[in-house]
């Protein structure tokens, strides 16, 4: 979350950017709460100052009735004191949730806008193939070669769960030790992360565990959720803990299984692969001083580039709208990937990545001792450096051959022990 006097100086600012980023917040309510809790947090250490001169004044000599004037002063006090931090309790409740509610401030350079349609696009990488036949959809593709099963995934678990068979499992596998090797070349260190977070830590990396908006799933009586994506378990790796700054940047990359409810939105471009309930995905998460973070964004960025770019599938970069960013994103990127089965040809979002500021790091309570001695918030970053289903999709509609076959990508080969996934006899 933001700073509250950091909103409360720069109202207008604060008020603008929720206004661009398409978001409902009340900024008004949050310095009204802030300066209610001021006065209150005043008017509790002018009682405290009281109590003390109260208790100094207990030990002198006396006559009875000064001293149990004195006592019956101090239990005044006392309910007073008790009284206060009763409203401070509420008052700082209310604060902080109305706070949870404005996003971060977007960088000056993201582009105005309210629709995805409105992203920027700074580059494009590869030449989309012209196909001399006429190109499938990665559904067709992975039904005909029998390397998805969607309705036993419905009948066994709902709508947008499959079973993904054959070659298909060791083209996932494939790709995420591919992502893995490249994240251990540059330094990261690697987790397999829990399937299951708190709560709170979800809240604190920005995703809403309950309401009618929420897209994870919550454990009933558990207090816990099936995370989204491994940043909210990277994320949380470090709550609540005082890091050194020498030790920073720490950069981790996380494979998890991915949870959304989300995935059952309508609409062409959730069919298949590309929206789904559940996913694997290898998510790289940093730590670090505010200083770093505007380079460490870059550097997260190409590495999505490297990634995709090694796949040779045709990709283009776009900075994210205001109105597309996510609440804790400061800046976003995204690359799109060429999709010939979407609408004859369509770039389709394949992994993002965020600066995210402090604002989730105010959350969660992660700070760095800084060389003037002062406990600070650290920035924390995130992107995706592989969603295997969206990659998966990715290749079998790029790769694939007039005679229904596909044709792995020469980074994948060694990992897969197949050049072509070829239809079945």
């Amino acid at each position: 979350m933001l700073d509250y006097r950091f909103i409360k100086e720069n109202l207008d600012a604060v008020k603008e950017n929720i206004k661009n980023r398409n978001m409902s917040a009340d900024a008004d309510a949050v310095v009204e709460l802030y300066d209610m809790r001021t006065a209150l947090v005043t008017k509790r250490q002018e009682l405290q100052q009281r109590r003390n001169e109260n208790a100094a004044a207990m030990k002198g000599k006396m006559d009875a009735d000064a001293r149990q004037t004195l006592i019956e002063e101090g239990k005044r006090i006392k309910d007073g004191i008790s009284e206060v931090e009763k409203d401070l309790e509420e008052i700082e409740a209310k604060l902080e949730d109305a706070a949870r509610k404005i996003p971060n401030m977007a960088h000056p350079d993201a582009p105005v806008g309210k629709l995805d349609t409105e992203n920027l696009e700074v580059k494009k990488v590869g030449v989309p193939r012209k196909f001399d036949f006429e190109a499938r959809d990665h559904v067709q593709l992975m039904e005909e070669l029998d390397l998805i099963d969607f309705e036993r995934g419905t009948k066994v678990s709902g709508p947008k769960f499959y079973y993904l068979k054959n070659e298909a499992v060791f083209l996932e596998q494939a790709l995420i030790m591919y992502a893995l090797g490249i994240l251990r070349k540059h330094g990261f260190t690697t987790f397999i992360t829990p399937d299951v977070a708190r709560q709170e830590v979800l809240q604190g990396i920005g995703f809403n565990p309950r309401g009618n908006e929420s897209n994870v799933y919550c454990i009933e009586d558990e207090g816990t959720c099936l995370v989204a994506t491994a940043e909210i378990t990277l994320g949380g790796y470090h709550s609540g803990e005082i890091l050194k700054k020498e030790s920073l940047p720490l950069m981790y990359a996380g494979l998890s299984h991915c949870f959304r409810r989300e995935a059952g939105a309508a609409g062409q471009f959730s069919k298949g692969l590309y929206r789904v309930h559940q996913f694997d995905k290898v998510e790289m998460f940093v730590y670090c001083a505010p200083e770093q973070s505007d380079a460490l964004h870059e550097k997260l960025r190409l590495i999505e580039e490297e990634i995709f770019t090694g796949l040779e599938i045709p990709f283009r970069v776009v900075d994210t709208c205001t109105g597309d960013l996510g609440a804790p994103a400061y800046r976003k990127w995204d690359l799109e990937a060429w999709m010939p089965g979407r609408n004859g040809g369509e770039y389709g979002e394949v992994t993002s990545t965020s600066n995210c500021t402090d604002y989730q790091a105010r959350r969660l309570g992660v700070r760095f001792k800084d060389s003037d001695g002062k406990n600070k918030y650290v920035h924390m970053l995130n992107g995706t450096a592989i969603a295997v289903g969206r990659a998966m999709l990715a290749i079998m509609e790029n790769f694939q051959n007039a005679d229904g076959s596909i044709t792995i990508p020469k980074v994948l080969v060694p990992l897969c022990g197949f050049e072509k996934i070829t239809p079945k006899k």
